[in-house]
């Protein structure tokens, strides 16, 4: 149950992000291209998987996201407001398909499950 439950709130801030996109009227170009952008932070693993889990779970957490998406609103940076709600679109969508936060014993060990 806790599972399901994670996996629609994923969901849920998958919709809200876009929703928030669309109303805000940004580039949808940039929304695709910098949709898959935090995964860079996979590159960690060719180190180890300690490494990698540590890059890996620092942008994929909600708390950065939305951070940036406050600093955009703060500075009135469309830009940065932009970047926010795509990160955040981008965790949303991970969490709704089952990727979740890495455990530094293999890429595939999350907090939602065994990828």
């Amino acid at each position: 149950m806790n599972k399901i439950l994670l996996h629609m709130e994923g969901l849920a801030v998958l919709v809200l992000s876009v929703y928030l996109y669309a109303f805000y009227e940004y580039s949808w170009w940039m929304f695709f291209i910098l949709l898959l952008a935090p995964d860079i932070s996979m590159l960690g693993y060719l180190i180890n998987n300690n490494v990698g889990a540590k890059c890996y779970n620092i942008f994929h957490t909600y708390s950065l996201s939305i951070t940036i998406v406050i600093a955009g609103l703060l500075l009135s940076n469309q830009l940065v407001m932009a970047i926010g709600v795509i990160w955040s679109a981008h965790i949303g969508m991970d969490r709704a398909i089952g990727y979740g936060l890495k455990y530094s014993t293999n890429f595939k060990d999350t907090h939602l499950n065994r990828v």
